[in-house]
């Protein structure tokens, strides 16, 4: 008994194995970028809790050196309420790249382009 395989079914085959490893390289191409993504924000998202830490530390400091100069009403203060809107502004930075992490987690891989098939140059 011979084997008998048609140039259209080494083909047929050829083109599914290639399909699937174009699709398995997409797939792990996407990941990587999406786990890149993901990275990046939370290296950003840490040096903005950082910053949050060292607001907090200067708002102690501060509060306590207008209580120690017997100072009424530190809460009225201009420089109180510039670090509590700094506070403010870094704790919605915080939330917003909080959000864009848990947006870029849920992304979903994207079908691959199908290549633009070239005429056979053999004809």
């Amino acid at each position: 008994m011979t084997e008998e395989n048609t140039p259209k079914e080494e083909t047929g085959t050829t083109e599914k194995l290639w399909d699937a490893t174009r699709k398995g390289l997409h797939v792990a191409a996407f990941k990587a970028t999406k786990m890149k993504r993901i990275v990046q924000k939370r290296i950003d998202l840490a040096a903005i809790h950082k910053k949050i830490s060292t607001a907090h530390a200067d708002l102690g400091k501060l509060v306590d050196d207008f209580r120690e100069a017997g100072e009424k009403s530190i809460l009225d203060k201009a420089e109180i309420k510039t670090l509590f809107d700094r506070l403010d502004q870094l704790k919605r930075d915080a939330a917003a790249l909080e959000e864009e992490i848990e947006t870029i987690k849920a992304e979903d891989v994207p079908e691959p382009e199908r290549p633009v098939e070239k005429p056979d140059q053999n004809r």
